[in-house]
């Protein structure tokens, strides 16, 4: 996958090409002065693209001094609401929950009538992989081919994408970076959403492989057509499973150390075969969730459902192997005619009565800015304001298998959003600061820069 802040060596060939073609007077010159004003052009325009893609807050720097919040509605996500309570974070760490805390050399603020949320965790987006969803040459998501394990999404994550503001002003402070494709696509990552760098924004958690089943739509009518749509759905299903009983083998001669020549996207799979990472499947029907699930039982998988619409109905499978779902159509549309209008937005409770392990997500770049308004969704239709909480925050956290994140708890680090209102309710939240690890986060961003300019208008 390519950075969104370079341009491949092939594109900078077309790029000089171009240059070239529009500027005649360049093709008179000598060869050395060519070359030179042709790579002047190239920075050029680099530059002016890279600008257009970059945003102007400038990431916070590590927590200098304790903070002491007073007086706060503190929503734990893992120990109930905490009202009136105190909460110290020293070193990017929460380090004390309780009342009348008192420390030395301490910034108090207070949050008197103002609530402590974790900081939200954004699962299956493509945020920093794309600017314009329409530009190809914005758009980082995908690569060609279609068995790229070893692709990591991350090398083409934009810290300094003009999206990731956006999207931390509704208290959203990390995001699952997760590559696109039509079959086994890469590896999917854990960033902070306030970094100077891809290092900087990574977070340690398990490795991840995202494999998206074969859809089959609607049969044809006509028996010619319909099994012509079989054969091709069949064949699909077959170059999956081919790729992983090929990656066993060479999962097994790795073991053996009788590997004669290294194939990097089996050597990227290893992981896999060891029980080291998770096998995420965007899967939504219940026969692509049955295949997905009999992959995962023959190698023996940790398996996570993406997407996830029919999973509730294959409970007693699901829980069978300790697979987890990754729901991402609490706004959607039922996915059939026949299904009640408000199915998708049930499905959350549905998973929580069959007992399967499932957090949110909402499979977008610029619009997993509604991942609160997702969640909210969810308390109108059965969930619990704790469980809908959760699932965003704590259980989106443990998806990934990081166990110091997503709940404000002592040792846990300090993600926090301090809201005047409900944070999953937009038209309350009112978002007054958002810190990641301790660091107070810049809140501004185009759209707010936009909003002042016209008012001057």
């Amino acid at each position: 996958m390519k950075r969104l802040t370079a341009i491949s060596s092939a594109n900078n060939t077309n790029m000089r090409s171009r240059i070239m073609t529009i500027n005649p007077l360049i093709t008179k010159l000598t060869a050395p002065i060519q070359n030179k004003l042709s790579t002047l052009l190239l920075a050029l325009s680099l530059s002016v693209c890279m600008s257009a893609n970059a945003h102007d807050m400038i990431p916070a720097p590590a927590q200098s001094e304790a903070l002491l919040f007073k007086n706060a509605t503190i929503h734990t996500a893992i120990d109930g609401v905490k009202t009136n309570s105190d909460l110290l974070i020293e070193d990017g760490k929460i380090t004390a929950i309780g009342t009348a805390l008192v420390a030395p050399n301490v910034t108090v603020v207070d949050a008197t009538e103002q609530h402590i949320y974790p900081g939200l965790i954004a699962l299956d987006t493509s945020i920093g992989l794309v600017e314009v969803e329409m530009m190809r040459a914005s758009n980082d998501s995908y690569e060609v081919g279609e068995i790229n394990p070893q692709l990591e999404a991350v090398t083409a994550f934009n810290p300094d994408s003009e999206i990731i503001p956006t999207i931390r002003v509704n208290g959203i402070t990390h995001a699952q970076v997760v590559p696109q494709g039509d079959s086994l696509a890469g590896q999917s990552s854990l960033v902070s959403l306030d970094s100077w760098t891809i290092e900087d924004a990574l977070v340690p958690s398990t490795k991840g492989f995202h494999l998206y089943w074969p859809k089959q739509g609607s049969l044809s009518q006509d028996k010619e057509k319909r099994k012509k749509q079989l054969d091709e759905y069949n064949a699909q299903v077959k170059a999956v499973t081919t790729a992983f009983s090929n990656g066993y083998r060479y999962f097994l001669a790795h073991q053996a150390k009788k590997v004669k020549k290294t194939d990097l996207r089996w050597q990227a799979l290893l992981p896999l075969y060891l029980g080291q990472a998770q096998l995420f499947v965007h899967a939504n029907t219940q026969k692509q969730i049955e295949e997905a699930v009999s992959l995962a039982k023959q190698y023996q998988f940790k398996l996570i459902i993406v997407g996830g619409y029919d999973a509730w109905r294959l409970a007693e499978l699901i829980n069978e192997i300790e697979a987890k779902v990754i729901y991402t159509h609490t706004l959607s549309l039922p996915m059939r005619k026949d299904e009640p209008i408000d199915l998708s937005f049930k499905i959350p409770a549905l998973l929580k009565q069959a007992n399967i392990p499932f957090a949110l997500g909402f499979s977008s770049d610029w619009n997993s800015r509604n991942l609160p308004l997702a969640a909210g969704q969810t308390v109108a239709y059965g969930l619990t304001q704790q469980d809908a909480l959760k699932s965003v925050t704590l259980d989106a956290a443990r998806m990934l298998g990081v166990d110091d994140m997503g709940a404000i708890a002592v040792g846990f680090k300090a993600n926090l959003v301090l809201s005047q209102g409900d944070i999953l309710d937009p038209m309350a939240t009112k978002i007054k600061q958002v810190y990641i690890d301790g660091r107070e986060i810049d809140l501004n961003n185009r759209q707010q820069q936009l909003y002042q300019k016209y008012l001057k208008r």
